[in-house]
């Protein structure tokens, strides 16, 4: 069995394999959405936004933008104002996911991973407990538990729970797992198991 140190190596090595292959093969489909995001709405394809990473480090994260104009980085609610500003293009982005394809920059950097807690916002940094911050001890995810276990369906809390839950216990099987849920997530646009608290 290998030890979590092993794991971890291999996890990381896997990040970066998987994320230059993807970038290899779907280089076009990126240059599309971003022209799609440029003729359809103004401003630049991609925003900045800065959130919390490993050890609690700041770190700026990549996305595709979504909405009319680039999201409040200083936005701590979601509102109806915010909902109705994304455009038909970012609808659809966000729908599948797509929207976040640009930290497989961020992974290659070493920001993120490809699975893990999702970064909170900079600005939420000081309202975490010490238990709350374990989750900082690994690199936030593109995917992670929390979103395969209700979306925007569970509160704030809940979703940190998961993230606390997924460092304490994490393993390369548990990520698989969680490769596999997302699968269902993207493909069918819905809340998976939002209901029954089920965890990997």
């Amino acid at each position: 069995m290998f030890t979590r140190k092993i794991q971890l190596a291999i996890k990381r090595a896997l990040d970066i394999i998987v994320s230059l292959a993807i970038l290899a093969v779907m280089w076009p489909i990126l240059l599309l959405i971003a022209l799609a995001i440029k003729c359809t709405s103004k401003g630049p394809a991609l925003f900045l936004q800065e959130r919390v990473g490993y050890n609690a480090r700041i770190f700026h994260i990549y996305k595709f933008r979504t909405m009319n104009h680039a999201p409040d980085h200083k936005a701590i609610e979601w509102s109806k104002i915010e909902e109705m500003r994304i455009t038909k293009v970012g609808k659809f982005l966000r729908d599948y996911g797509l929207d976040e394809l640009p930290q497989l920059i961020n992974i290659l950097k070493g920001d993120m991973s490809i699975i893990g807690p999702r970064p909170p916002l900079a600005i939420y940094l000081g309202n975490f407990t010490e238990r709350q911050r374990t989750m900082f001890r690994m690199r936030p995810g593109v995917l992670s538990l929390a979103a395969v276990s209700g979306r925007r369906s569970i509160s704030m809390d809940e979703r940190t729970e998961l993230h606390m839950f997924y460092v304490d216990n994490w393993s390369l099987s548990m990520d698989v797992k969680i490769l596999w849920r997302s699968l269902s997530v993207v493909l069918f646009k819905r809340d998976a198991f939002e209901s029954s608290g089920r965890k990997p």
